[in-house]
């Protein structure tokens, strides 16, 4: 039998076929030039249309050990790619990257390297980009909204090379747009994040399945990981703020409103100021509502977890 791989390397791809036979030929000169051992390249075919998965093919027919492949009927998106490919990785650490030849394969001695030194997450940081205004100007948008909301001081969170301890990837759920938050999810689990700096080549193949488009949804999914990560079992916080935050608003406008009203004997029927300030305390009364119903469900969901623990009977 052969050995269990020490390493996957886990690569998400989309209509790449003219990138993937060079891309594992340099993975296996880079695993064998500096002896890292045994390892596995999965490789996720996102529901290409050209010949992608006939080239997956023929690389597992020609290493069988080393090469793993896995297709979707139809595009499901990054975060997907790699939720199934983390449950297939046998390795003890997991390297993600794309299929583009943009990232550079021999700097993987240089995340293991930066592993070694305790981490459980290594993320690349395409500090020199090689891309077009489309993409890295999106991408600085969204790193620095990124790195305020979530306090992870990253420079870049949507580089896809990354080198992880297993127990760390297995210890998050992806789905959506979520891999671009990886570091987050798992500095919300006590994982450790480092960044180094990591070389990226201009795109030659193919063209790039991202844009400005990515930025709306890339917005959305950082509420959602900042409500996850930060008040998952306090919604109280979250909603309470926001509530606390309207019906104070409402409650100004109406009192600078009334002031008017019986100061000054100016006419405030017909002011749209009125039904702002009264609309904003009905927010604000709503939004505490809400707060308090997930503080009650929550609190439910963790008494019953607790009546059906087992109790200790000694502890030696």
């Amino acid at each position: 039998m052969p050995p269990e791989p020490t390493i996957s390397i886990v690569i998400p791809l989309c209509n790449e076929a003219a990138t993937l036979k060079p891309l594992f030929e340099q993975l296996a000169d880079t695993m064998e030039a500096h002896a890292l051992g045994s390892f596995e390249v999965i490789f996720i075919d996102d529901g290409s249309t050209d010949e992608s998965w006939p080239t997956l093919e023929t690389l597992k027919a020609a290493h069988p050990e080393q090469v793993v492949a896995l297709r979707f009927r139809r595009n499901h998106g990054k975060a997907a790619a790699l939720s199934a490919g983390f449950a297939q990785a046998k390795g003890d650490i997991i390297v993600t990257m794309d299929a583009d030849l943009q990232d550079e394969p021999a700097e993987i001695p240089n995340f293991l390297a930066k592993l070694d030194e305790g981490y459980d997450c290594v993320s690349g940081w395409k500090k020199l980009r090689q891309d077009p205004l489309g993409k890295t100007l999106p991408s600085r948008f969204f790193n620095a909204a990124t790195r305020a909301a979530s306090g992870v001081q990253i420079h870049d969170f949507n580089c896809g090379f990354k080198a992880y301890r297993a127990e760390a990837v297995h210890s998050i759920e992806l789905y959506g747009e979520l891999h671009r938050y990886i570091p987050v999810l798992l500095a919300a689990e006590g994982f450790t994040t480092a960044e180094i700096p990591v070389e990226h080549h201009r795109r030659t193949h193919g063209v790039s399945k991202y844009g400005w488009k990515r930025l709306f949804k890339g917005a959305l999914d950082l509420i959602t990981v900042v409500v996850l990560t930060r008040y998952l079992k306090r919604p109280g916080h979250f909603f309470g703020g926001l509530g606390l935050l309207s019906g104070m608003l409402g409650f100004l406008i109406l009192a600078s409103l009334t002031i008017e009203k019986f100061v000054f004997g100016h006419s405030i029927g017909q002011r749209p100021l009125l039904l702002l300030g009264v609309l904003l305390i009905i927010l604000g009364v709503q939004l505490v509502s809400t707060g308090l119903i997930g503080e009650m469900i929550n609190f439910h969901s963790d008494t019953r977890a607790s009546r059906n623990k087992p109790t200790l009977e000694e502890r030696l």
